[in-house]
């Protein structure tokens, strides 16, 4: 098995088991978005990113199609994106407010995100088998971030996913089972907290079902926890 997060991302973005994400994801990547016709898309499994020494663990549902499998960094570069970004500057876990491309200076503290899929999926709705295939990058990520104390899970499927890797890992789940709340606590014997959120998606964010108080408040109760963690 993979050493390290990097051997296993060297893994990750040649990874070709779900042939219904690579077909949409390189179809997406030649065919473009007309705002960005004159640039190369990344196309392939978008690694996560962040802190090595994280103790925030953010999962994701999914790669944009037009953000993060066009920049190849996790919500990097589309509505999601800036709405998370400039949340995370402002709880202090990241160097600075926006998110363009992978080179942009962008640093996260304390704090690494991930996605419950690594590609980009047809509606933003993977299959049963897809996240399946995915699972045991996540559940590898999750290992090599040893410090991760808090997960705050973006939607229902990141929720889930992460329910699925505590059972995989034969942590005891309560009865009955969590279900997916915005803005809930729980609290597990491995010693992790899972907060679920509504996902910063354009649809959430501009209906109001997501405001950028309420996402605010996830991340600083997630602070709050981790610094009652070192009292």
């Amino acid at each position: 098995m993979w050493k390290s997060i990097d051997e296993m991302n060297s893994c990750l973005v040649l990874c070709s088991r779900c042939p219904r994400l690579v077909e949409f994801r390189q179809k997406v990547a030649q065919e473009k978005r007309n705002s960005y016709i004159n640039q190369e898309y990344w196309g392939k499994p978008v690694p996560g990113f962040g802190d090595d020494n994280a103790e925030l663990l953010i999962i994701g549902l999914a790669p944009g199609a037009h953000g993060s499998n066009r920049t190849g960094r996790m919500f990097t570069g589309d509505h999601s994106g800036k709405f998370l970004y400039s949340i995370l500057y402002e709880a202090g876990f990241s160097n600075k407010p926006d998110s363009e491309n992978r080179y942009d200076g962008l640093r996260l503290k304390k704090c690494y995100i991930t996605a419950a899929v690594r590609c980009v999926p047809p509606g933003n709705k993977p299959t049963k088998e897809e996240l399946e295939n995915c699972s045991h990058f996540l559940d590898a990520e999750i290992g090599f971030l040893e410090k991760i104390k808090v997960v705050v899970a973006l939607g229902k499927i990141a929720f889930d996913a992460f329910i699925q890797h505590l059972k995989r890992q034969e942590t005891r789940i309560p009865k009955p089972q969590p279900r997916f709340q915005h803005g809930t606590i729980m609290k597990f014997d491995n010693g992790k907290t899972l907060i679920p959120s509504y996902h910063p998606s354009r649809q959430n964010t501009q209906t109001g079902k997501l405001t950028r108080n309420m996402f605010l408040d996830i991340f600083l109760m997630a602070k709050r926890l981790l610094n009652e963690r070192h009292l």
